[in-house]
């Protein structure tokens, strides 16, 4: 008897691959970067780096290239790559995106979030608390994103969701220098926001993350003139 063709549908599902080593390669980079681990205006040598990692330089190139290309890192002919210092405008225009896109976010988070919803909500912003309590300052700035990650899911807009998933990893680069400045009154800040959202107040809630956000945004500016004014003395920054 004559086999049976295959269904169409199965040739057409990819084989699954493991991850291509430069991608995890530049996944590792841009946590240490995003973590600060590699701090702006590190000095990145490809030998350091493939030593360190475990790898050949082929793919540490490959990795510093695309961090280029999406800004974060510098490459200097005839010196190397660096990771890059952001301007303060910079900083200012992201920061400012930031705010709008989770302003709305959670205006609309709190006419479609249903308790499951507010629920984790509330779970993510006790734990942020409680690792704030333990000095986990790393966990803290995850989970301060796993927090606004989650009010642009519970707004219902995928096409916002999505645009505020485009700059949450630079945001948490960022934040990871004022979280421990922030401190408690972040999550002070992320309770009232929440409460907001489930009394169904999309103004109030709009209102607060605006707030919020904007608070962070001044506060990295602060902390980023005090560090300068230190270079410029000769003293090592934070």
């Amino acid at each position: 008897m004559a086999p049976s063709p295959l269904d169409k549908n199965l040739l057409a599902t990819p084989v699954r691959r493991p991850v291509p080593l430069r991608e995890s390669v530049y996944e590792t980079l841009l946590e240490l970067i995003t973590l600060r681990r590699l701090p702006p205006g590190q000095h990145l040598v490809e030998n350091e780096l493939a030593e360190r990692l475990g790898v050949s330089r082929q793919p540490i190139r490959e990795a510093l290239q695309r961090l280029s290309n999406e800004g974060w890192v510098d490459l200097r002919p005839g010196y190397g790559a660096f990771v890059h210092h952001p301007s303060e405008d910079e900083a200012e225009q992201l920061l400012a995106v930031r705010g709008l896109l989770e302003g709305e976010a959670a205006r609309l988070a709190a006419g479609h979030a249903d308790a499951a919803g507010v629920a984790r909500l509330r779970a993510v912003c006790a734990e942020g608390e409680a690792c704030l309590e333990q000095g986990d300052a790393e966990r803290t700035v995850a989970l301060n994103a796993d927090l606004h990650r989650l009010v642009t899911e519970l707004s219902g807009n995928a096409v916002l969701a999505g645009l505020a998933a485009q700059v949450a990893r630079r945001v948490r680069w960022y934040h990871g220098l004022v979280a421990a400045r922030r401190g408690r009154d972040s999550w002070r800040e992320h309770a009232r926001i929440i409460d907001a959202i489930e009394a169904g107040d999309g103004e109030q809630a709009a209102r607060l993350m605006r707030e919020h956000t904007d608070t962070t945004r001044r506060m990295y500016h602060e902390i980023s003139a005090e560090q300068e004014a230190e270079r410029a003395e000769g003293k090592p920054g934070e």
